[in-house]
């Protein structure tokens, strides 16, 4: 996955996704998870800034959050197949998970979300530059 790896964390402190990349370039935007046979449960990719995503040359469902520029929650697109296409207006980011995890993690709207970089000696906050 592209770029550096953090967790993302929800209002009530539980983690939405152990281990989120940040796709924050052209490129790394476009390929986003192409390629890739799976998107394993803790895994995540964060597409910045991108108000929709497309799953042309996917092999499996995502589920898709899309976040403000302070990572609130604006809209949910749960499990889109692959080759299609999701928006939201008002979104910054776009958040994409395993098929059924924005549900199973109690994601809503309106939640803003935090990252915690990994390190090894610990976690440090991170705010994300809008």
């Amino acid at each position: 996955m592209a770029g550096n790896v953090q967790s993302l964390l929800g209002e009530d402190g539980r983690v939405v996704c152990e281990r989120c990349a940040v796709a924050d370039g052209f490129a790394s935007r476009l390929m986003g998870l192409q390629g890739r046979r799976e998107l394993l449960r803790d895994e995540g990719l964060l597409l910045s800034p991108s108000s929709s995503v497309h799953t042309a040359f996917m092999r499996f469902a995502i589920d898709v959050v899309f976040l403000d520029h302070a990572l609130r929650v604006v809209g949910i697109s749960a499990r889109v197949p692959p080759w299609r296409l999701a928006g939201r207006r008002g979104a910054r980011h776009a958040l994409e998970l395993p098929a059924g995890e924005a549900e199973a993690r109690a994601l809503r709207v309106g939640e803003a979300l935090t990252f915690r970089e990994i390190e090894t000696n610990g976690l440090l906050d991170l705010a994300l530059r809008a």
